[in-house]
């Protein structure tokens, strides 16, 4: 029932039975400050908490009857400031991306609070996605419920750091005993247009003066004099324009030296490459600069993705996940430069390409197809693979990334995601972004196979951003827990893409960090049978 719905009830002169309405259908109870009291602090605290876990949940809404809305920080808490809603009782609706509120008999998730100075409340959520929301990474007011309320946060700089209101799309690697993290186009706090040269910061490694990844992460980013993000790929011998980067993998040179590399683009808009090509980490100047340039028609002899090493006869690759690990190339860097060392694993025949109804695949004697490495022949994208399917020119059974739900059978089509070998499944493990589905880049889902290579099978969502995206999705293995049962990952939340235009104060296009227990029952159809 909506407001109007109630409105229109009262009207019609049934308010005086609405009491014993709500008598008889269970209207939750008033929640009366139960945390704790500091006269010193001038507002009142909420926190939301998981139901399961006790922790704190970020990003849930609470909305007054009068549409002021208040969303909860990494400590899940949120703080209440507004003097007209002191010494009152206020109502507010409760929701959040993945988590439930039980509802009273007219449909209302929510609960009544008497709103006094210095006083809190805690409210606990049922978890519906298996994996767990923890913190935001990136932008400002991480924390800025719980320092407002006079708790302590475990990151260093928790309300503002470098500046920074907005980072999109995380590349991360460990370099040099440290991670390093970049991000795509960064927004700044103080005018409207920030860095769209890539942004860059370190973090000391868990157990190395790092926190623990379930704590947050403390970043310590690259600045200029002003203190907001510099450029990490500046190139500046060319004119003025965005640089991306992704494919972030550190790999030796010819004489043994550990070398930074990543594959950047220039670009005009989102989708318009004007060059491309390799660039290398110069850890005096600690700026990315250009190695190589690409020829322009080749969209996949690059690095891409999150990749991850791979050792194949004797032979040690880098494997690019673009979801899915198709591309490779020996892990030298003077290989990663030169487009003729790539390798794709498709079932085309050798020297051709996907030409819808016209392509050739590549079978043996016994007309069983062959998925092959090959050199100057692309790889089969999910995409293709499935058109390949409809044309009758490829068996459901010969296909390598034709994902579904493992609850429904379901086609899962994914966008983007990354790939590593886990230890505690004894298999490679995907954790990825679907295109399309419940939100068209929101959902995220989980698979598992034997090899990289797959067959890539069945599929089990494990988080959802209904009307919202959660793009550019990846684990982060270095910080793997209990040999892998616990894994870590994070995405961009954006409302870019995705329809929705009211972005989520401070949230919107900023990073968040999920954790994920791969013993979880619900996980089964992950685990070899």
């Amino acid at each position: 029932m909506t407001y109007s719905d109630r409105r229109q009830l009262i009207k019609g002169g049934l308010a005086a039975g609405i009491g014993g309405l709500v008598r008889k259908r269970g209207h939750p109870p008033i929640a009366h400050p139960a945390v704790g009291r500091d006269p010193a602090v001038g507002a009142f605290g909420i926190q939301i908490i998981d139901e399961q876990t006790r922790r704190g949940i970020p990003l849930v809404e609470l909305r007054t009857t009068n549409d002021v809305r208040y969303y909860t920080d990494s400590a899940g808490w949120a703080a209440v400031i507004d003097p007209g809603f002191m010494g009152q009782s206020v109502y507010f609706n409760i929701s959040s991306l993945g988590y439930e509120h039980s509802k009273d008999g007219f449909g209302y998730s929510g609960f009544a609070a008497d709103v006094k100075l210095g006083a809190s409340v805690r409210i606990a959520m049922r978890r519906i996605n298996i994996a767990q929301r923890l913190y935001r990474v990136t932008g400002e007011g991480i924390y800025e419920a719980s320092i407002a309320l006079g708790h302590t946060a475990p990151i260093a700089k928790p309300v503002l750091n470098a500046d920074v209101m907005g980072q999109d799309s995380v590349q991360a690697v460990v370099y040099r005993g440290k991670i390093y993290w970049f991000w795509g186009d960064t927004v700044r706090a103080s005018y409207p247009l920030g860095n769209f040269r890539t942004s860059g910061a370190t973090s000391e490694l868990p157990g190395h003066e790092g926190l623990a990844p379930q704590a947050g992460v403390n970043l310590n980013y690259f600045t200029d004099t002003s203190g907001f993000c510099r450029p990490m790929c500046p190139l500046p011998d060319e004119p003025s324009g965005v640089v991306w980067i992704d494919g972030l993998a550190v790999v030796p040179d010819r004489t043994g030296r550990m070398r930074m590399m990543a594959h950047y683009s220039r670009r005009r808009g989102l989708s318009h490459v004007y060059e491309h090509g390799l660039a290398a980490w110069d850890d005096q100047r600690e700026i990315f600069e250009k190695y190589a340039v690409f020829p322009s028609q080749d969209h996949w002899r690059l690095p891409a993705g999150h990749p991850v090493t791979l050792i194949d006869h004797g032979q040690t690759y880098c494997l690019f996940n673009v979801p899915f690990p198709v591309v490779r190339v020996p892990a030298l860097l003077e290989d990663a430069a030169d487009p003729a060392r790539y390798e794709a694993y498709t079932c085309l025949q050798p020297g051709t390409r996907f030409a819808d109804r016209r392509t050739r695949l590549d079978r043996d004697s016994h007309g069983k197809v062959i998925w092959k490495w090959r050199r100057h022949t692309p790889p089969v994208s999910q995409a293709q693979e499935t058109q390949l399917i409809s044309f009758g020119l490829l068996h459901p059974h010969e296909a390598r990334f034709q994902l579904a739900d493992a609850a429904n059978g379901q086609a899962v089509h994914m966008a983007s995601g990354s790939c590593y070998y886990n230890a505690y499944l004894r298999q490679w493990l995907l954790i990825g972004c679907q295109e399309g589905g419940t939100s068209f880049l929101g959902e995220i889902w989980s698979a598992a196979a034997t090899e990289a290579t797959g067959p890539w099978t069945a599929a089990v969502k494990i988080a959802t951003h209904p009307h919202y995206s959660f793009y550019n999705t990846t684990q982060h293995p270095f910080f793997d827990q209990h040999n892998g049962k616990i894994i870590y990952f994070d995405g961009t939340y954006s409302s870019t893409f995705s329809g929705n235009h009211h972005p989520t104060p401070r949230y919107n296009y900023n990073q968040l960090m999920y954790r994920l227990d791969l013993s979880d029952p619900r996980l089964q159809a992950l685990r070899k049978t």
